[in-house]
């Protein structure tokens, strides 16, 4: 069983337009964004990183936006919900601000004896916020979302599937405790973690298959400290028989994925070099920050991706 892994470093999602999908995160959700940058494989689109005031592992949520792209087909297969931690008694203010701001598919809910506030993304994307008395991570407060009610980061990820077992398995190799089951929800959590240190999966047999597209989670990423703890990792998945990619610089850490039995394409990232690494800490998310490769393209890109204010 390995220890490197240390809770959830980040989710990526899919969205239909950046300036919608700026507005959310940062203007609704009250989050930082702590990086405007483009996907390494597709330049013409933008990779936006939302977080905390530092973009901290365990708090970061990172989106490619396709421009009118269509929406996604929800079911088995992915990632179903992307949940948040808040403070113990804020569900009310909560609600009553995504309301206000005509945020959709509000509903309660209790799982594991958590209170949660379910809701959807402008693509339908499928969000919640838990009630955590004991997460003293700090909130990014920039956006007018007082401290006292900010989210702190992630409190854990939901993936939709077929059959809980071999993924199971998998995220017990990965170092995750079995915490047991409510309803079709099984639950598994690492110690000492990022904070977003738990994983659900939901059963839902005999579902259609999820197909992706705007408002789909595309990965879920888990952190490790360091480059030496993610090729430890990637041994170990593949001697398992595993097909792992190559270690790949994603600029601001290094990433490995692989696809998992369920079917949910996992990324292990390293907490190196942080978000810090090409803008000062005052500054993240300000300017287009381009990856080497695609440095030349600037004066086109600057006229082709979609502006956004704010």
């Amino acid at each position: 069983m390995l220890n490197q892994i240390k809770g959830l470093h980040h989710v990526t999602s899919l969205a239909s337009g950046a300036q919608s999908n700026n507005d959310f995160f940062t203007k609704t959700l009250g989050l930082r964004r702590v990086k405007k940058t483009v996907n390494f494989d597709a330049p013409d689109v933008y990779h936006l990183y939302y977080g905390d005031g530092t973009g901290a592992p365990g708090s970061v949520m990172t989106y490619f936006p396709f421009p009118n792209a269509a929406r996604g087909r929800p079911g088995v297969g992915e990632v179903g919900t992307t949940v948040f931690s808040v403070p113990t008694g804020t569900l009310d203010e909560w609600q009553t601000r995504l309301a206000s701001l005509g945020v959709q598919g509000l509903d309660r809910e209790t799982l594991f004896g958590e209170n949660r506030l379910k809701f959807d993304g402008p693509d339908g994307d499928g969000f919640a916020l838990v009630e955590q008395a004991d997460d003293d991570r700090t909130p990014w407060t920039g956006n007018g979302v007082s401290e006292d009610l900010g989210i702190r980061g992630f409190h854990s990820a939901s993936m939709r599937l077929a059959d809980d077992g071999a993924t199971g398995e998998l995220l017990k190799f990965m170092g995750y405790e079995d915490l047991g089951t409510d309803g079709d929800t099984r639950r598994f959590a690492v110690a000492d973690g990022t904070g977003a240190n738990t994983v659900d999966i939901q059963t839902l047999p005999g579902a259609a298959h999820a197909a992706q597209g705007a408002g789909s989670v595309h990965h879920l990423a888990f952190a490790v400290e360091n480059r030496e703890k993610q090729l430890e990792v990637r041994k170990a998945l593949m001697d398992t028989g595993y097909q792992v990619t190559p270690v790949i610089d994603r600029d601001y850490f290094w990433a490995i994925y692989f696809r998992t039995p369920g079917g949910v394409l996992f990324e292990v990232a390293t907490n190196e070099p942080g978000f810090d690494a090409d803008e000062d800490t005052a500054h993240l998310g300000e300017a287009l920050k381009l990856p080497t490769q695609h440095a030349h393209l600037r004066e086109k890109l600057e006229q082709y991706l979609e502006p956004i204010e704010g």
